[in-house]
């Protein structure tokens, strides 16, 4: 199975508006922490996800949270 790139060891903080987004899950987008369509020709495939309002979200960059697109604090162990 296909490991992640570790984008980075801290999480992505950006304020959203409400909308569809689509999250980078395999590490290599150039836009993180969306993606961007590096994963093409990986196993790996963006995680859509949707907020209902406008605030600071925390976005993983690890790569390795539990609860994809939002930070759990993996990255400290890693």
């Amino acid at each position: 199975m296909e490991k992640p790139v570790i984008a980075d060891k801290n999480p992505a903080v950006v304020n959203l508006k409400p909308g569809k987004y689509f999250w980078c899950a395999c590490g290599q987008s150039k836009n993180q922490p969306f993606c961007d369509g590096s994963h093409k020709g990986t196993a790996f495939v963006p995680k859509a996800f949707e907020v209902t309002e406008e605030k600071t979200y925390y976005l993983c960059q690890c790569k390795q949270t539990k609860n994809a697109p939002f930070c759990d604090g993996t990255h400290r162990s890693l």
